[in-house]
Formats: structure tokens, C-alpha cells, sequence
């Protein structure tokens, strides 16, 4: 079994867009720009033999406001940019009552059969309560970057509490 660490896109992979203190995803390809942080992160993750696996949510695909050609397009950038593994999207909207959307674990499960992970041995890496509370209810520890944002806290108590990806790394390595 493989440890990893799973990331989130927005926020996390790729700076998020803030409008009014909430963080919202870019809707087109030229509006996604990788976090500074992103590239040595990362490199630091792959170094320790983790892993590298992108689990987002994707709703505004399901609501109209970007195609799904767009976020592959982002997603083909993130990968030919960072030492991905491989990218697990949720392309629904809360009403659509799929298992994959985070909070629920699914896409962290299906990652976990498919690539043969560890899910108590890996760590999920967000900054949204959505990204802690999916890794917890998977069984992953789990690392909140705290960007400040107007939103609610995690149900679930993170088992770090960070304010960048490379402390995030640095934590993740440590432990």
C-alpha cells in the first residue's frame, strides 16, 4: 500500500479568486494561475515517496458557468507544471446528492482502490472546511491552510492548521 498526500485544486495547487472574503475557482484557463509555493511543495512531497493525487470539486461545470473541457485544460496545465499522480474531479452541484462531492470521502476512496493507497497512512491537504472534513471522513489526517476566508470551520478538528502549501509539506513530511 501507497502513502499519499491529496491536494486540493483551488486554494491549495492554484491561487483561489477572492470576492468578498470568499475564495471562488477560476472559469477559464487563463484565470488559473499556480501557487508560488506549488512547485517546491510538491517536489518536497514527491521526494518522500508520496503520492501526489488532486481531489476537487468542480460545480460551477454542473451549474453552466465553465465547461468541463476547461477544467481538464487547467488540470493538463497542473500536470504538465507539478509532479502530479492524478487528478479526481467532482463535477456536481450539492443537490446532486453524488457520493464524491467533498465533504463526502468519495473520491478519496476511489483513489485509494485504484492507486492501492494507504488512506491512514495519507494526509489531505485544503483550505476549505469541505477538503478536512472529505479527509477525515476518510480516514486521512488532515491539513487546513487557514486563508482567512468568510466561510465556516471544519467539522472536524485539522490535525494541523497551516498558512501556506509549503508549511503544509514541511508538516506533512515531519509526520
Amino acid at each position: 500500500m501507497k502513502r499519499a498526500v491529496f491536494l486540493d485544486r483551488d486554494g491549495v495547487l492554484t491561487r483561489a479568486l477572492i470576492r468578498d472574503g470568499q475564495a471562488h475557482a477560476p472559469v477559464t484557463p487563463a484565470e488559473m494561475e499556480i501557487d508560488a509555493d506549488a512547485p517546491a511543495a510538491l517536489a518536497r512531497l514527491k521526494a518522500a515517496g508520496f503520492l501526489l493525487v488532486v481531489v476537487t470539486n468542480q460545480p460551477d461545470v454542473a451549474r453552466g458557468i465553465i465547461r468541463r473541457e476547461d477544467v481538464e485544460s487547467m488540470h493538463a496545465t497542473l500536470r504538465a507544471a507539478l509532479p502530479l499522480d492524478a487528478c479526481f474531479v467532482c463535477y456536481h452541484d450539492d443537490g446532486d446528492g453524488c457520493d464524491c462531492r467533498k465533504p463526502r470521502p468519495g473520491m478519496l476512496l476511489q483513489a485509494a482502490q485504484e492507486r492501492a493507497i494507504d488512506l491512514a497512512a495519507s494526509f489531505m491537504v485544503g483550505d476549505r472546511w469541505r477538503d478536512v472534513d472529505a479527509g477525515a471522513a476518510a480516514g486521512c489526517r488532515t491539513v487546513w491552510i487557514d486563508r482567512g476566508y468568510r466561510e465556516r470551520a471544519p467539522d472536524h478538528m485539522p490535525d494541523a492548521r497551516v498558512e501556506s502549501l509549503r508549511a503544509a509539506a514541511e508538516w506533512v513530511v515531519g509526520h
